[in-house]
Parts: C-alpha cells; sequence; structure tokens
C-alpha cells in the first residue's frame, strides 16, 4: 500500500489532470443532456405531427442503443465516414449527452404534462401567448418535478465517465489504472476510485437539493435545511407521463 501511495504522490499532476477531465466530461455533457432534453421533450408535446415524429425517433433510437455501442462509433467510425476524428474528450461529451438526453426528454415530457390542466387555462384566460404560458406558468412548476429525477440521471452520468478510459481519454479511471499497473496494488486502487466517485456524486447531490430547494422558494413552497441532505431513490428517475 505504501508503493501505491508513494507512485500515486509521484504521479499526482497526472491524477489531478485527468480527475479534471472526468469532472469536465460529467459538466459538459450534462449541459448538453439537458439541453437536448427540453428540445426533445418539449418537440413532444407539440401540435405539429412531424415535430413529435423527430422528436419521437431520436429518444426511441438513442435509448434503444447501448452507450457503449455510441461511444465507440463516435470515437472510431464515424472518422471513418465523414473524415473527422473527434477528440476522446468530445466524443464522451457527445455520447453522454445524447444518451442521456433522450431520458432526460422524458423526464421534461412527464413533468410537463403533470402540470394541472387550470394552470394551463388560467394562462389563457390572462391572454397570454403560448411561449409566456410555458416559460411563466408551465415551467416553474414542472421544473420543480423535474430536479429530483435530473439529479440521479447526473449521478448516472458521472457513474459512466469511467466508459473514457475504453477511447484511450486520459480520465481519472484511467490515471488510477496506471498506477496500479505500475504497483500491483489493485485492491487500494479500485478502493479510492470508489471514494472518489461517492465524493463526486454526493457533492453532486448537495448541489441539485440546494437548486431544488431554490426552486421552490420560487413558487412560495417552504423547504427546511435538512432538505439540503436528503438521499435520491433510483424510482425518482422513472417520471410516468401525466395528462392535461
Amino acid at each position: 500500500m505504501s508503493d501505491f501511495f508513494s507512485t500515486l504522490l509521484d504521479e499526482l499532476p497526472q491524477v489531478g489532470a485527468g480527475l479534471w477531465v472526468t469532472i469536465q466530461a460529467t459538466v459538459l455533457g450534462s449541459l448538453l443532456a439537458l439541453l437536448l432534453s427540453f428540445a426533445l421533450g418539449l418537440a413532444a408535446g407539440s401540435e405539429l405531427l412531424l415535430v413529435r415524429g423527430v422528436s419521437r425517433t431520436v429518444v426511441e433510437f438513442f435509448r434503444g442503443t447501448s452507450l457503449y455501442i455510441q461511444l465507440f462509433w463516435l470515437y472510431y467510425a464515424m472518422p471513418q465516414l465523414t473524415g473527422y476524428e473527434l477528440t476522446p474528450l468530445l466524443c464522451g461529451v457527445v455520447a453522454f449527452g445524447l444518451n442521456y438526453g433522450a431520458y432526460g426528454s422524458e423526464i421534461v415530457r412527464g413533468a410537463v404534462n403533470s402540470v394541472p390542466r387550470a394552470q394551463y387555462e388560467a394562462a389563457v384566460a390572462l391572454n397570454m401567448t403560448p411561449f409566456h404560458r410555458m416559460r411563466k406558468v408551465i415551467l416553474p412548476q414542472a421544473w420543480v418535478q423535474m430536479i429530483p429525477s435530473f439529479t440521479n440521471l447526473l449521478i448516472q452520468l458521472l457513474k459512466c465517465t469511467p466508459l473514457l478510459w475504453l477511447i484511450s481519454a486520459a480520465d481519472f479511471m484511467t490515471t488510477i489504472e496506471h498506477i496500479r499497473s505500475l504497483t500491483g496494488e489493485t485492491l487500494t486502487a479500485y478502493l479510492l476510485l470508489l471514494a472518489v466517485y461517492f465524493v463526486l456524486a454526493y457533492a453532486l447531490t448537495l448541489l441539485m437539493n440546494l437548486l431544488e430547494r431554490s426552486a421552490k422558494r420560487r413558487l412560495g413552497l417552504h423547504t427546511g435545511a435538512r432538505s439540503l441532505l436528503k438521499t435520491r431513490t433510483a424510482d425518482a428517475v422513472a417520471t410516468a407521463g401525466g395528462t392535461r
């Protein structure tokens, strides 16, 4: 174990750079996934059949194919098809964004559909345009319901970042694997990986709890300090679509 930690100290700049790559992949992939979630989720409720059809097709394709295959396709197959080669980090960001964006679109669709019909009718009675109805009335209420499921989706995305190792990205997993191969300390290396990913996941949970608390306050809902420390259940990821 002493050999492992002495080597870890020697390789600390590389370890820090690998951790930074993991954080970048998580943050950028999450932002792309969030953007696609809203674009595809709101398009699923469009009155235009073509828009709904395109949204449904994209969602089902990326939900129905493996993230592994999507990652490998972007890194190995797409350069042969298009002549453009993406960096490993960019491949990871795009793959994570597309895959989790497809799942996130169902969260958006379900949350928007769960807003009571009376809220739509009240906004129409106030002569609001569809855009202002969505921005001022529907989304603020739906957003509060989306956050718990988005929290779980974000943590799942973080836990998928070690897949970057498979396409030679210099992420945290790659650097620890390198140290493990140098020292032969498999148990210590993987315990360290477990600890670091747990800390990152819990930090994300606290940030999302803070975001949820802020969103609820905007709606006039009381939240105590304990809400920042609550945990999420796996069931929150599955969001059932309601009816307007």
